[in-house]
């Protein structure tokens, strides 16, 4: 079989796959054009976020087998077409879900106890002990929504706070173990102090977390979403700080990013986005929630054995 890779990915990938049998071209910085013109001569194309597969790609890859996508969310891909063309999706979120889990804590306990704004105060000169007084996790209802790879990492990784974690997934259940208790979504929004966002991107989940979503929750809740930036709606979730309401937001993605999530567009910069990036109770990171040296040699071994194991 020969496999097409277009976007950056571990040597380990390539080197797994050819020991097994498979030829591996690896063609990076191409026009979505010069895919297309030589996608029928592959059996597999590896793809991160940059290239959208739509149908005109599906059709283009006429003998594709499968799509391999370098991480987990797949709203880059027109799933149903490809499925229906008999075309294999595979992912790698076993790869990424550890680093997306200590993230996820990282930046709780960076807002929780002020060690961004008090690290540039030190720098600056600046001693405040008071003003920098934190607030501990232990004690608290961490809810979870979106019991998955991520979000069952996420509950393993807060296990030894002392916390009481609970959480709910629209598609599992009967999932209760030992780092979690399956809840409703109204019970989750009713009593947890903390709720991390764990869903993929889809018709369901854009702009989840809405006035209504923020309405229900307990006040003074704090939102981390490490998931994917429409899960939120910006601007809600503004109105939401601004009347205290959400008392705190870890943001690792945002609705700004572009379709590669390498950039924010200067288009999509607005008063929601100026606001975030000053205020003292927002935690930002550029997507970078699983995007380690680690996670990025796993995924990409998670991957290649799941090509060898489905079509060796």
């Amino acid at each position: 079989m020969k496999i097409l890779i277009i976007h950056k990915v571990h040597p380990i990938f390539e080197k797994l796959l050819t020991n097994s049998g498979f030829i591996v071209d690896e063609k990076l910085g191409m026009s979505r054009k010069q895919v297309l013109e030589i996608l029928p001569d592959y059996d597999g194309l590896i793809v991160r976020s940059a290239l959208k597969i739509d149908k005109e790609v599906i059709d283009a890859g006429y003998n594709l087998k499968f799509i391999g996508r370098l991480g987990a969310g797949m709203e880059n891909i027109d799933s149903d077409y490809a499925i229906s063309k008999k075309i294999v999706l595979i992912n790698a979120p076993e790869g990424n879900r550890s680093a997306v889990g200590e993230q996820t804590v990282g930046m709780l306990i960076s807002l929780f106890n002020n060690l961004n704004k008090a690290d540039k105060e030190v720098r600056n000169g600046i001693w405040l002990r008071e003003e920098n007084r934190g607030e501990e996790i232990e004690g608290k209802t961490i809810g979870i929504i979106g019991y998955g790879n991520m979000g069952g990492a996420f509950a393993r990784k807060i296990s030894g706070f002392g916390a009481k974690v609970i959480a709910y997934d629209k598609y599992k259940s009967n999932f209760s173990d030992n780092f979690v208790k399956e809840v409703s979504l109204e019970n989750v929004l009713k009593h947890s102090d903390i709720i991390s966002l764990h869903v993929p991107l889809q018709e369901d989940t854009f702009h989840m977390v809405n006035s209504s979503f923020i309405n229900s929750c307990k006040k003074g809740v704090y939102i981390i979403n490490a998931a994917r930036g429409a899960v939120i709606n910006t601007k809600e979730l503004v109105i939401g700080l601004k009347n205290q309401r959400i008392k705190g937001a870890c943001l690792d993605v945002l609705e700004f990013e572009g379709m590669s999530f390498e950039d924010i567009s200067s288009n999509n910069i607005n008063e929601d986005f100026n606001f975030l990036t000053k205020a003292e109770n927002v935690i930002l990171s550029p997507h970078i929630a699983g995007w380690t040296h680690q996670s990025n040699e796993k995924m990409a071994v998670v991957l290649a054995e799941k090509i060898i194991l489905l079509f060796n």
